[in-house]
């Protein structure tokens, strides 16, 4: 038996407010970032790469003309890159920013010229780049969210209701940023202490040149025995393989005070405090403001408006959106973690009348716990609610609902944590796996999302299909390098054999397009744009990795490559072909959805065959020449 959202009240409904359907939020999903810019995959990289790098790295020995000290510059660098590594999870805005710091300092270390020499370093700026592309991308998906969104709303918005308007973000991550600024300023003014103690000791003490006559350990420090002046001396020291026996060193004595020039003193536990303080507080201090920016800038204005349904999540306690035509809540859309949002007038009124009421509801809530951490509570009811915001990834949003079935009373809840996608992680199969290819969407659900129109439609490569072209265009490039540099040979048969198929799959991977209009399709493929008048068609199919126009009394129209379906649902993502595919045998079967208007000449696609050709003779003649 369905159990049936509990409905919101109309009156707390805004004016205008559109249903958040399936298929915008199929879109909204089909949005989100792919699954080769999750941080994982990123942070890995950064990780093993720097690991490496530093390993791989020379230390510079400590020495009595450039002894080892506190490197405030390298403390900060080491800060800013630990920072930038937690942002690439958390903050991709602070990460681009913190990466760019890095890089730049490792360019004025002279980075970039030891990467030509060094795979360690190499394989860093590698990741970096992969990282910072990752960035990037996150953050243009957040935006084409946020604009899918806001079109599913229709252009609609209100302000954010009263008690939303009080709520305010940051406040824990500042409280817990605060003593840990506090650790990192207190070691950081204890090592300029002890640097400090030592300079003003050692200002007045001897200075001594002596040779190392013996290594040692007492009670697991490593000692060092240098005879200068005529004496003995037993020095502690941190790094006894830059000191071998018989080399010349440098010592202060102040009495019974003897220090190495090399190694003037050790901060190391204030050092550490202060790098560990200072990138655990900066890390709660930019949460916390990040959190506050994205709250006021929520309600700052009249924010898009949807109606959804919401359901608290037993498990990890967030909130799953679900579409508003979802009502058995089978596919939720995004999540976040909420807490209810109180007006003024509620926190001025704790001893009020309402006590009573206060604390029955706080037992039923104690109840309620019991409950779950029995097993034995009933699922969370699915609720009609309002969304305000536009949701993205990261975004901060807010909505009104139900408080619950046993307490009708409208609530108002945001979120105290950015929205994320519902969609499978990076060690998961996405949503359609090779076993389900063949899977079709409803025809409903397709007409849904066309609907009927007066301009011509048009589906073209997208950037995946593209990035297949341009693969394949590297390889041919490599082909025709390898068959043509060593003068004439048998490999040039190779090449007249394999060469136009290799265009043309570059070419119809670069340029594939097809136009529907009001008579039939325009089929743009690598050589030519061909006219299909409805009439003819028999069927749209997608098939291997092609899109196929099958007529009645002819051959068939195909495009191929289209992209790589496979492996675009191996990434997450909703392979392009065959939707069009599915939309255009859509159009076939209802000519309704059909366009009224005819395709003009420059909406009808070009091929790029022809100047693949000449790009690829020009090619040749270079390597010929070369």
């Amino acid at each position: 038996m369905t159990t049936l959202p509990l409905p919101l009240p109309a009156e707390h409904i805004p004016p205008g407010t559109a249903a958040w359907r399936t298929a915008d939020a199929r879109r909204w999903l089909a949005a989100a970032p792919a699954r080769w810019a999750h941080p994982l995959w990123a942070l890995s990289a950064l990780t093993a790469s720097l690991v490496w790098d530093v390993a791989a790295a020379p230390v510079a020995p400590c020495t009595s003309t450039a002894p080892c000290g506190t490197d405030w510059p390298g403390m900060g660098l080491v800060a800013v890159l630990l920072l930038s590594l937690y942002w690439v999870w958390r903050q991709p805005r602070l990460a681009l920013a913190g990466l760019g710091v890095t890089l730049a300092a490792y360019a004025a270390d002279g980075g970039f010229a030891a990467a030509l020499g060094e795979p360690s370093a190499l394989a860093f700026l590698v990741a970096a780049a992969f990282t910072l592309a990752g960035l990037v991308h996150r953050l243009a998906a957040a935006g084409r969210q946020r604009a899918c969104a806001t079109t599913a709303s229709g252009g609609v918005a209100h302000p954010l209701p009263t008690p939303a308007q009080s709520f305010r973000r940051g406040r824990l991550s500042f409280v817990l940023a605060t003593p840990l600024l506090l650790a990192a300023g207190f070691g950081c003014w204890q090592a300029v202490q002890v640097a400090d103690a030592y300079e003003e000791r050692a200002a007045g003490a001897a200075l001594l040149s002596g040779r190392v006559a013996a290594l040692g350990q007492d009670e697991d420090v490593d000692v060092l025995t240098v005879e200068a002046d005529g004496r003995s001396h037993r020095l502690e020291t941190a790094y006894p393989e830059d000191f071998p026996v018989g080399s010349r060193v440098d010592i202060v004595v102040d009495g019974d005070w003897k220090a190495l020039v090399a190694e003037p003193y050790d901060a190391f536990g204030w050092e550490l405090l202060a790098v560990a303080g200072s990138v655990s507080g900066l890390a709660f201090l930019a949460n916390g403001l990040t959190g506050r920016t994205r709250s006021k800038r929520l309600r700052r204005g009249p924010q898009p408006v949807l109606q959804v349904l919401v359901r608290e999540d037993d498990a990890d306690g967030r909130t799953r959106v679900f579409a508003a035509d979802d009502p058995e809540g089978l596919r939720p859309v995004l999540h976040f973690h909420s807490l209810y949002a109180f007006g003024e007038e509620e926190d001025e009124d704790e001893d009020g009348p309402g006590g009573a009421e206060e604390d029955t509801a706080a037992l039923a809530g104690l109840d309620r716990v019991a409950e779950i951490l029995g097993g034995q509570a009933p699922p969370p009811p699915l609720r009609q609610a309002v969304l305000y915001g536009a949701p993205c990834t990261g975004a901060e949003v807010a909505f009104v609902a139900l408080g619950d079935a046993d307490e009708p009373e409208v609530s108002v809840e945001c979120s105290v944590s950015g929205v994320r996608p519902t969609v499978p992680g990076p060690l998961q199969r996405g949503p359609r796996s090779p076993g389900r290819k063949n899977q079709r969407r409803p025809w409903e659900e397709i007409a849904a999302g066309l609907g009927p129109t007066e301009e011509p439609r048009a589906w073209a490569a997208d950037g995946f299909s593209r990035a297949v072209g341009c693969g394949l265009l590297l390889v041919q490039g490599g082909g025709i390098w390898a068959g043509l540099d060593d003068g004439p040979s048998w490999r040039w048969l190779w090449l007249a054999v394999v060469l136009p198929w290799m265009v043309t799959a570059v070419a119809t991977a670069l340029g594939w397009r097809v136009t529907a209009d009001r008579d039939g399709l325009w089929v743009t493929g690598a050589w030519r744009v061909r006219r299909v008048p409805w009439h003819a068609i028999v069927s749209v199919r997608h098939s291997e990795d092609g899109i196929r126009v099958d007529r009645a009394e002819d051959s068939s129209v195909e495009l191929s490559p289209t992209g790589w379906a496979w492996l675009e649902r191996r990434l997450g993502r909703e392979p392009h072909a065959p939707r069009a595919a599915e939309e255009l045998g859509l159009l076939l079967l209802r000519p309704e959805l059909r366009p009224s208007q005819e395709a003009p000449t420059g909406r009808q696609g070009m091929p790029v065959g022809p100047l693949l050709v000449a790009l690829s003779v020009l090619w040749g003649a270079a390597v010929l020449l070369l």
